[in-house]
């Protein structure tokens, strides 16, 4: 006996002809069509939660404002609104599977989202999905609306929503390394300038720069989050806002700021709006800025953990993992590698968003499809790249602190400390006898009858070297150097 495993389906139609539907598919013959066309990226758009969320935010403000100005029946837009609900609340979201990549400037994200919504709402309805006679994916969810004007508002309240997560995990990364700069506050070490010796700090100054460099990335980040607030809802195909009633964009903005929580307004030029993508250049290049400069810190790391016992050695990262199959041992920075590779992608993201929007052409930018994905992958590797720089690297750093007293006292660059009261010709003297003889460079100020010991355990104080106290008695008057302060005693 053969069982028939052929799976229900359900037959739709659209201007091209008639396609096989899968009968428990949300999606329908606009969606089928894109799965058909763009097998590119193979990574559904689902994968950006929050664009999804976004989608179902301007479909629901739609319904609420076509309802308000009496061009959709009540009970139509209440279907509407009610399930687009459900998909903010989270469900459904594996029905939107149309690619990332796709062409068509959105149109199979918008054409996705409507058919999703409209058949949940057909479900709500008691009715079958498909019923498209009672409850149409076009006439009804996507009433007073386009693509060109759906899509381009959606990734922005969606970026919106995204962004206000990467922000809370910016803070707490730089929270982080503000409590190792409270940990690390007295613990002295040699500075660096182009990788040569330069003069003492903390290691706690050292983290504390961390921190602020963050911090000034979180505030540029919300600075720019209001190039995501201008929105072209109302203009329709090309921004003149054909097939919409007067009273329209109005209301959108309106339902759309009230469900978004997000503080939106309308262009005042929705057909410039509708061509012009330059707002989402200028948001990835803020984005690329805070990669880089995480970046930078993560080598900074790198080069800080060094070693253990040829490098620098200065600080301890957390070991998260075997580091080679054949050297026994061996454990790597791993997490701050995985950070760097993250900044290297948002690089090129922010390259490709650069190039989509240069390629624009006249009333519309068919290339935004491949913005909002470089723009959402960069928001949300970022996001993960700072917890798990967080939790797996930042919060378990620990300081070598033998290793760090060891070097400053053997460095010739705490002399720097001492050139106001000895004078700079007798500091470079004696730095270059410290270099040729590897001795304490305190002792030789202190021999050379420069200064008293007292003096000089004053002046090389942990405060006094970090800069934390400042020096403020006056610089005493020094005699000239002597020849003899330069000996080789090695």
């Amino acid at each position: 006996m053969t069982v028939d495993i052929t799976p229900a389906t359900r037959t739709e139609t659209d201007s091209l002809g008639s396609l096989e539907i899968p009968a428990d598919a949300y999606w329908g013959i606009h969606t089928a069509r894109a799965l058909e066309n763009f097998p590119i990226s193979k990574r559904p758009i689902s994968v950006y939660k929050d664009l999804v969320v976004a989608l179902a935010m301007v479909k629901q403000a739609s319904a609420r404002a076509n309802r308000e100005i009496g061009v959709l029946d009540p009970e139509k837009a209440d279907l509407i609104d009610r399930a687009a609900q459900l998909i903010i609340d989270g469900e459904y979201h594996d029905q939107f599977v149309v690619g990332v990549i796709q062409g068509g400037a959105g149109t199979s994200t918008n054409m996705n989202a409507n058919e999703v919504i409209t058949n949940v709402a057909l479900e709500l309805a008691g009715r079958e999905k498909g019923d498209y006679t009672f409850l149409s994916p076009i006439d009804h969810t996507n009433r007073s609306q386009s693509t060109n004007d759906v899509y381009p508002t959606a990734i922005k309240v969606g970026l919106g929503l995204d962004l206000r997560s990467l922000l809370e995990e910016l803070d707490l990364l730089r929270r982080s390394f503000l409590a190792k700069a409270v940990e690390f506050h007295d613990i002295l070490k040699v500075g660096r300038t182009q990788l040569q010796d330069a003069v003492p700090m903390t290691l706690g100054q050292e983290f504390h720069g961390f921190a602020t460099t963050l911090g000034e990335d979180h505030s540029r980040l919300k600075e720019n989050a209001y190039l995501l607030c201008e929105i072209n809802m109302g203009a329709t195909a090309i921004g003149t806002g054909i097939t919409t009633h007067a009273e329209y964009g109005r209301r959108v903005l309106h339902h759309l700021r009230e469900i978004s929580g997000l503080d939106l307004d309308t262009a005042t030029d929705l057909v410039e709006s509708t061509s012009d993508t330059g707002a989402f250049m200028s948001f990835s290049s803020t984005l690329k800025r805070n990669a880089i400069k995480m970046s930078k810190i993560c080598n900074d790391l790198r080069l800080l953990s060094s070693g253990p016992q040829a490098g620098f050695g200065e600080i301890n990262l957390p070991a998260r993992q075997a580091g080679s199959s054949i050297m026994p041992g061996k454990v790597n920075p791993v997490i701050p590698e995985v950070v760097n590779q993250v900044a290297f992608a948002v690089v090129g993201a922010d390259m490709t968003v650069t190039m989509a929007v240069e390629a624009g052409q006249l009333q519309l930018n068919a290339f935004e499809p491949v913005i909002a994905h470089s723009i959402f992958q960069s928001i949300t590797w970022m996001r993960r790249a700072m917890w798990t720089l967080r939790v797996n690297c930042v919060d378990g750093i620990t300081a070598n602190t033998e290793r760090l007293g060891a070097m400053v006292g053997a460095s010739v660059g705490v002399i720097t400390a001492l050139t106001p009261f000895i004078g700079y010709a007798a500091a470079a003297a004696l730095a270059k006898t410290a270099l040729l003889t590897g001795r304490n460079v305190a002792d030789l100020v202190v021999e050379a009858g420069l200064m008293s010991e007292e003096e000089v355990a004053k002046q090389l104080s942990p405060a006094r070297l970090s800069g934390l106290e400042a020096v403020t008695e006056a610089i005493m008057v020094v005699p000239p150097a002597r020849e003899d302060l330069v000996t080789d005693r090695g």
